[in-house]
């Protein structure tokens, strides 16, 4: 059995945490690491959501549509498109091949969106979590 609070307690921080170097990386203008932290922090939300709802560790997984399944989530297919989108972020900021094509997508235009729809997604979600 785990311990569901203490595991929920973890994944909320540590998004917290993301949250904010994705937010110190936008104002670096680290533009790609900026958004591979968006993406870590929503991942770490949904987690949390997931292990509250299933009373089981989180699987190892970084597809954020997925998790948001399991965690109970209903998404329209806005957020749908833009969780997808997101998720290609974890993919672009770890593999060599994704990282050029990747690095010249993340402008600061882009990054500023993308941050922003991170923002009100963690808003939401952490409402979510806080929620009996």
């Amino acid at each position: 059995m785990i311990n569901v609070k203490k595991i929920v307690k973890y994944w909320a921080e540590t998004a917290e945490h993301n949250f904010g170097t994705a937010e110190f990386l936008l104002k670096g203008k680290r533009y790609p690491e900026c958004l591979f932290f968006c993406h870590l922090t929503l991942e770490k939300i949904l987690k949390a959501l997931v292990v509250k709802k299933t009373k089981e560790h989180a699987p190892y997984i970084h597809n954020l549509v997925v998790l948001a399944k399991k965690a109970g989530m209903e998404l329209s297919s806005e957020q749908i498109d833009r969780l997808t989108t997101i998720t290609e972020f974890n993919i672009a900021g770890r593999y060599r091949a994704e990282k050029y094509n990747f690095y010249k997508k993340s402008t600061k235009g882009y990054t500023e969106k993308y941050f922003k729809i991170t923002k009100d997604f963690f808003i939401w979600l952490n409402k979510k979590l806080q929620e009996k």
